[in-house]
């Protein structure tokens, strides 16, 4: 049953190169919620640095797009937005990180209050706005490091026009790195966020100190925010309308509980450290959003923030050119495409993590799948094609982006809602039920009023389907469990008999008239009786939506007769996997006897098979036992009668 892949078996050549590292567990030691432990766990405030890459980066280009979709009331809407962060996403991520301390995240807590099929199809589905996330934020980061790069006046003007080009040059060498082998490092993290907020702390307070000392600066704003809004209330109504367009500002959290595995400790500890990262990382990013946000709208004239100006995607680089020179300005501009690109890096990386953890488990990825550098060469030329379509313009992707991280907030917070509420904690479901509808709303505004991000995002829906329909059947006669104990009664009933012969009974009223029927049946097809030691074996199926499950197998005596009992996801692989093992243990070659189904359309019970873990089990299990074991002198032997 065992099965591990090594170079030779992978292939040799581009194919060899290609597949290397691809891992295949052993299926009798490894389960499929199982989770190796990381080589190396960290303080939380490192493990935070590594979440910030992604978070903070936004701010080379969170306030520049803030101040193109409020205008003067990019202030208050970003006020509006920190209160969301702090007393909406904050507490939702804080309660997912205490129940999914593994790093699954929501996604994982959805699969577990929605069981079966229904869970597995929203975990696909909410996969494709992950996806959208991930991606967006490669294509996003790259185009704004460009901006920066581009803008800098020690870069020729020549080079003005080479957005696209330099952003698509930016994510190769992204996807080349990746090829030739890349391991987050958290210590380059540390040093990227430590020196990228040092450099922002300075921006922020020296364009703060611009502004105590020119107050009509001041003045003119609030003299543009009563010149367009009627009352106070008018404005706060506006700010809630376009504050779904700041949604970039939320970005860290699904990360955050991401990478809680790397927090040095036990459980209590790792979760803890969690907390702490994620309350630390939200109150940085809240000062700093709401500080350069104001910063910025009283500082840079309106039209520096329109596509084409000096402002475009890279508000506080400017503040830094203009106040503190360009030898500070373009170290800010490196440090800005440092943070950037590491950025892309992470999501590349979060991508790469997170195929591996749920698709193959549901049997829904291609065997290639589990190898990095396939899905690089996949999710790079994702980001070209992405990069293109928004032609590489910041402002532009930002409505996918906020589309892709609210839905992940918005399935966050229903999670933790529903599991409170099952839980019969009221008061706490009640309030995360509001922070849901805050949610929601902002989640349908987003895509009303760009539609873009949803569209891509039911793309990657689309495709992750169909590619995963097609991997569940071309993978449906793989050998599916991933461990074999047996009880005591089992073990003894095995040690016992002489030949190993297996009664497969579908098992209903389990009376002494079917047990009797089916040893009398035994007799009539196969000319076996009861006296041989027969044993019956029953399988039943709990959740047939599961892949690969751990098979117990329970010894009975049942109206005189001695069955073997089980659960799976499906009959003919447990079946399969059941003589393997008992073949390799007692060194006899097992025989398992059947009947033939009742007649029906073949496609029909190869649907049951694949829905329902059922079919027409004989000549699946023949096949399974078949793939599984070349050799015909060892193969276990399938009788149909």
């Amino acid at each position: 049953m065992a099965s591990t892949s090594t170079p030779s078996q992978a292939g040799s050549g581009l194919r060899g190169w290609l597949l290397k590292g691809l891992q295949r567990s052993d299926p009798r030691t490894s389960g499929p919620h199982h989770e190796e432990p990381p080589e190396h766990q960290h303080s939380w405030w490192q493990v935070m640095c590594l979440t910030g890459v992604d978070y903070f980066s936004t701010l080379g280009y969170q306030p520049g797009i803030a101040a193109l979709a409020a205008g003067a009331l990019s202030p208050i809407a970003t006020v509006l937005l920190v209160a969301l962060t702090l007393f909406g996403a904050l507490p939702t991520y804080r309660a997912v990180a205490r129940e999914s301390p593994h790093g699954l995240g929501s996604l994982s807590m959805l699969e577990r209050l929605l069981p079966g099929w229904r869970g597995k199809l929203l975990v696909l589905f909410l996969l494709g706005f992950v996806a959208t996330a991930f991606i967006v934020t490669i294509t996003l980061s790259a185009a704004d490091a460009t901006a920066h790069l581009l803008h800098n006046p020690f870069v020729p003007e020549v080079f003005a026009g080479w957005q696209v080009p330099v952003t698509l040059a930016l994510i190769a060498a992204l996807g080349g790195v990746f090829l030739v082998g890349f391991s987050e490092a958290i210590s380059i993290a540390v040093v990227l966020v430590a020196v990228y907020l040092a450099l922002n702390v300075v921006v922020v307070a020296t364009a703060l100190q611009h502004v105590l000392a020119a107050p009509e600066l001041v003045t003119d704003w609030q003299a543009a925010l009563t010149s367009q809004h009627s009352s106070p209330i008018a404005m706060i109504a506006v700010s809630l309308y376009v504050m779904p367009k700041l949604a970039l500002g939320l970005s860290g959290f699904e990360t955050g509980v991401a990478v809680m595995p790397l927090v040095k400790g036990d459980l209590t500890q790792r979760i803890k450290g969690t907390k702490k990262l994620l309350t630390t990382a939200a109150v940085i990013m809240s000062v700093f959003l709401i500080t350069s946000s104001f910063a910025t709208t009283v500082l840079i004239p309106a039209q520096e923030f329109a596509e084409g100006g000096a402002a475009n995607g890279r508000a506080l680089a400017y503040l830094a050119h203009a106040y503190l020179g360009d030898w500070f300005g373009t170290a800010y501009d490196l440090s800005t495409i440092a943070i950037l690109w590491f950025a892309g890096a992470s999501a590349l990386a979060g991508l790469l993590n997170i195929v591996p953890r749920y698709l193959p488990r549901y049997g829904m990825a291609p065997d290639w799948s589990r190898a990095a550098r396939p899905m690089v060469l996949v999710f790079t030329a994702i980001s070209f094609l992405i990069t293109l379509f928004f032609d590489a313009d910041v402002e532009s992707q930002g409505g996918a982006y906020a589309t892709g991280v609210l839905a992940l907030i918005l399935s966050a917070a229903v999670a933790v809602t529903l599991s409170a509420w099952n839980a019969g904690r009221t008061r706490t479901a009640i309030p995360f039920g509001v922070i849901t509808l805050i949610f929601a709303y902002a989640t349908v505004a987003n895509i009303i009023e760009r539609p873009d991000g949803l569209v891509i995002a039911l793309l990657f829906v689309l495709a992750i389907v169909i590619t995963s329909l097609i991997s569940r059947a071309t993978r449906s006669t793989e050998l599916r469990v991933t461990r074999i104990t047996l009880d005591d009664l089992a073990r003894q009933y095995i040690n016992e008999v002489g030949d190993l012969r297996l009664i497969a009974n579908e098992p209903h009223a389990r009376d002494c008239k079917e047990y009797v029927d089916k040893a009398r049946e035994a007799w009539e097809l196969h000319r076996l009786r009861t006296k041989e030691g027969l044993l019956f074996l029953e399988v039943t199926v709990p959740d047939a939506s599961e892949f690969a499950g751990e098979l117990r197998v329970i010894g009975e005596e049942r109206h005189g007769f001695r069955i073997l009992r089980m659960e799976s996801p499906t009959i003919a692989n447990a079946i399969a996997a059941l003589l393997l093992y008992l073949r390799d243990q007692t060194g006899k070659t097992p025989h398992v006897y059947f009947h033939w189904a009742a007649e029906g359309n073949p496609i029909g019970a190869l649907l049951r098979y694949l829905v329902f873990g059922g079919g027409d089990i004989p000549p699946l299990a023949r096949e399974v036992l078949r793939q599984a074991e070349p050799d015909t002198a060892r193969r276990p032997v399938v009788h149909v009668g």
